[in-house]
């Protein structure tokens, strides 16, 4: 006789999801799933609409990243139309999208992922949460909220509208940037770098020790990792060529535009989410814990793990103690948290950068552009992972298809081997507590669907 267990829904991620799992008639693991509801329909929604319009329109898909929808989505409009933007068009998109990084880490290590670590283990799950934190540690949540507010501030002043934007256009960004609001702006970027290197200081002395000595099994497997490289293999958010890693650590690039000659998608009758795997490593997918096939992760820990260098100073120090502590590539599924408060310190640092460039407030941001066919790839590194919008025109501009891969749906495949490797590890002989419980959303916390 079997049994299923199920947690609905899974507590502190930014999505919904369930996760069950089927116990042998000994009480042990023999398959787990994790159900994301992810089915959003845009895909059909944009068909026939003019293309200028879908980067206000995407932005509903995320509450959570809607500057990465739009982001990506422009790029697409530009790459159909044959549009080449002014160097402060660029500058100013990526200026709001590190800006949306930055929020949104601050977000998921404190409100999200910190109860699993700063409150005691055996707490009832209605104080492990942000507002037992804020009980816990009144000072350190205050400040929390002071500077994820400060990061959403600056995004509406910088382009109007801090969620569901309007400000990057098809060709460039909506209007320029001027003098005295870049310096406003600096000095407002230089007290979020202040936090972040806090914040990653903080983790390291009151967090991350105790972590990875009592959570190791959690979520613990091997696979590859995909993220986003420059010219030089530095890590981008923005732009440049994607970079698909082996677990072995051998690589592969590849812009964006040809991402279907490398990456497969299969839709699978347990979840409403496409599952995307490596289709040229050629093996296929397998989510066997023990043997994964075609399985790679992205967010945070994938991009860690396939640049060769971070080009900000603070950030590529710490790049450098993280490596020497868990090498290249780093596989502990928990160091996604990790890794998140190092790209924290890089998106502020690139703050600093892009506000400190003299082209950033060149008064043109904008190269007229003519509706088109024609057929373009945008992509940006959202928080969640690699971010594609495909679409293709007709002669009037007009969308005739589109194909979203979002970042959450690359992990789909790799939560579900983390969950069903965790809940082996936790659950013999069909006992099952709380705690046990807790530590299986860990696993799925960790990606941060």
């Amino acid at each position: 006789m079997t049994q299923v267990i199920t947690i609905h829904p899974v507590t502190r991620i930014e999505g919904n999801a369930r996760i069950d799992i089927q116990l042998d008639a000994a009480g042990e693991v023999c398959d787990a799933r994790v159900g994301i509801s992810s089915l959003r329909g845009f895909e059909q929604f944009v068909v026939g609409l003019p293309a200028e319009e879908i980067p206000r329109i995407v932005t509903r898909i995320c509450g959570i990243c809607p500057w990465m929808h739009h982001l990506a989505a422009a790029k697409a409009v530009d790459a159909c139309f044959g549009a080449s933007l002014p160097p402060a068009g660029h500058l100013l998109r990526e200026l709001c999208q590190v800006l949306a990084h930055i929020h949104d880490k601050i977000l998921h290590f404190f409100f999200l992922g910190a109860p699993d670590f700063l409150i005691e283990r055996d707490a009832d799950y209605s104080v492990r949460n942000i507002m037992g934190l804020v009980q816990q540690q009144p000072e350190l949540a205050a400040r929390v909220v002071r500077m994820r507010q400060l990061g959403q501030v600056m995004l509406e002043r910088l382009a109007g509208k801090a969620i569901h934007p309007v400000a990057a256009v098809a060709g460039g960004f909506a209007r320029p940037l001027g003098k005295s609001e870049r310096e406003s702006l600096y000095l407002d970027g230089q007290q979020l770098l202040d936090f972040a290197c806090f914040a990653l200081e903080f983790a390291k002395k009151e967090v991350f020790p105790q972590f990875l000595e009592v959570f190791a099994p959690v979520g613990a497997i091997t696979t590859g990792f995909l993220g986003t490289v420059d010219q030089y293999g530095h890590l981008r958010l923005y732009d440049g060529t994607l970079r698909l890693m082996h677990p072995d650590g051998r690589v592969e690039e590849f812009a964006a535009p040809a991402y279907e000659q490398v990456l497969a998608e299969e839709v699978v009758t347990w979840s409403t989410a496409k599952v995307v795997y490596a289709g040229s490593w050629g093996e296929g997918l397998s989510l066997d814990p023990a043997s994964p096939k075609g399985v790679y992760r992205v967010n945070t820990l994938a991009r860690i793990n396939v640049c060769d260098q971070i080009a900000t100073p603070r950030a590529q120090v710490e790049l450098e103690e993280f490596r020497s502590r868990f090498g290249r590539p780093a596989q502990h599924s928990l160091l996604y948290h990790w890794a998140r408060l190092i790209e924290l310190v890089y998106a502020c640092e690139r703050v600093l950068e892009l506000l400190g460039d003299e082209r950033i407030v060149d008064p043109v941001v904008r190269a007229p552009v003519t509706p088109q066919a024609g057929r373009g790839v945008g992509h940006v590194e959202a928080p969640r992972g690699t971010l594609i919008h495909d679409y293709t025109t007709d002669e009037n501009g007009c969308i005739t298809r589109a194909n979203l891969i979002v970042g959450t749906t690359h992990n789909i495949a790799p939560m579900n081997v983390s969950v069903r490797r965790t809940a082996a590890s936790c659950i013999q002989a069909g006992r099952v507590d709380d705690e046990i419980l807790n530590r299986i959303e860990m696993a799925v916390r960790a990606y941060d669907p």
